[in-house]
């Protein structure tokens, strides 16, 4: 009988943890929507630097993708626009 239980607070114990990683995940998936641009932009622009080249471009594009994901982080969201620049 104390097996079982031990076994079923385990298996609770799992699931939870189960859920904050999906949960992460899903989080995660959601901010490299939004920065990723900016992200590798700026790995670009460093790169660059690192190579004995001007990185200047790259971080020009890398400040142009983050004003991007600013705006597109205010604008505000109804059941009019939800799609409106959802896709690529």
């Amino acid at each position: 009988m104390q097996s079982v239980r031990i076994r079923r607070i385990r298996g609770q114990g799992m699931t939870e943890y189960i859920i904050i990683v999906a949960l992460i995940a899903v989080a995660a998936i959601g901010v490299y929507r939004l920065f990723g641009d900016t992200v590798r932009q700026q790995m670009a622009g460093l790169a660059n630097e690192l190579s004995g080249e001007s990185g200047k471009s790259a971080r020009d594009a890398a400040k142009t993708s983050a004003d991007n994901a600013e705006t597109a982080a205010k604008t505000k969201k109804d059941l009019s626009n939800h799609y409106d620049g959802n896709q690529k």
